[in-house]
């Protein structure tokens, strides 16, 4: 395993220390309406706002996890070739004490589609920065994709 130099990466074979955060991998989307806010959803059981997505099963790339996840969360259903890669981002985790979260994230268009709240989801909002202030938003979220 190649390793860039970024908090939490660890090459194959090294033994992590007590201060090596533990790693989440994830796939994420960014999704937006015409008025540029940005979707985020709250799992049940958690207090934390975050982009749809998540973890991969066996042998799925990024692209498809996203789009499975976001079926079964939300129920929008989309290619994954349509998704276009923003890249992999690095945060704490909102809901997981002493892990990072590695998400690879997708810019979603999701055309006249509505998101509706499926599976684990028990809430979802369009925000902004400005609509934002008083929910806990995931630290990935808050740190690249929030709008002003």
């Amino acid at each position: 395993m190649t390793c860039s130099p970024r908090p939490g990466c660890y090459r194959a074979g090294v033994i992590p220390d007590a201060t090596t955060p533990r790693l989440i991998h994830v796939s994420a989307a960014v999704i937006t309406d015409a008025d540029g806010r940005l979707l985020l959803v709250r799992k049940a059981g958690t207090t934390a706002f975050m982009q749809p997505g998540g973890k991969p099963e066996p042998g799925e790339t990024p692209a498809e996890t996203l789009a499975r996840e976001l079926e079964e969360e939300i129920g929008l259903r989309l290619d994954p070739a349509h998704l276009v890669p923003l890249g992999s981002y690095t945060a704490t985790a909102a809901n997981e004490p002493g892990f990072e979260v590695v998400a690879e994230v997708f810019r979603a268009d999701i055309g006249d589609q509505r998101p509706v709240p499926d599976a684990e989801i028990a809430e979802l909002r369009w925000v902004t920065a400005a609509t934002a202030s008083g929910i806990e938003i995931a630290p990935l979220a808050r740190q690249y994709f929030l709008p002003a």
